[in-house]
């Protein structure tokens, strides 16, 4: 059976033409992996680099957008699979059912939203799936302090961190998934 990795990501490039670089690089690990790509379904910013380099490899890909983004996120509709939602909670809910693993591209508070959510059912114990942040250009590494803070200032258990990996960058991020 294929794995599939859902990446969280930004709707935008970002301001450090490294973020672009790392999202096609990813796109292009889960391709040479022959795993399937789950994701937001937007052909927009690094979510849309992902999606068209896997689709440029050959491999598959499964988007997921609600009906109110359908524009400013540009859906793209030749996936291998695309699902359309009515709401951000239900995007959530099928791109993550739909994988075996989650990995983190920079990305505004849309991922950070993805990102704590996914990290609060595994603190609950609702899912032991992997979840790994690819720090590209220690983007990541001010969330990472915090949530090292949340540990130390008494908020979560310590085994809050050993939820999440992180890697300086994609290749070291699917390493880990591999």
């Amino acid at each position: 059976m294929t794995k599939s990795i859902c990446v969280y990501c930004g709707s935008r490039d970002g301001s450090d033409p490294a973020f672009a670089d790392a999202a096609e690089a990813l796109g292009r690990g889960i391709a040479d992996r022959g795993w399937r790509l789950v994701y937001g379904a937007g052909d927009v910013g690094l979510m849309g680099r992902v999606a068209r380099t896997v689709q440029a490899a050959g491999a598959e890909t499964f988007g997921v957008i609600p009906t109110h983004l359908l524009q400013a996120e540009v859906g793209k509709q030749d996936l291998t699979r695309f699902v359309v939602t009515e709401t951000m909670h239900e995007r959530k809910k099928v791109m993550f059912m739909n994988a075996d693993a989650v990995i983190v591209l920079p990305g505004g508070a849309g991922t950070l939203d993805e990102f704590f959510e996914v990290l609060t059912w595994r603190q609950l114990g609702l899912h032991g799936k992997p979840i790994v942040i690819a720090n590209v250009a220690d983007y990541w590494t001010p969330l990472i302090a915090l949530l090292e803070a949340t540990v130390t200032g008494g908020f979560a258990e310590r085994t809050l961190l050993d939820y999440v990996r992180s890697a300086p960058d994609t290749e070291a991020a699917l390493k880990l998934l591999d």
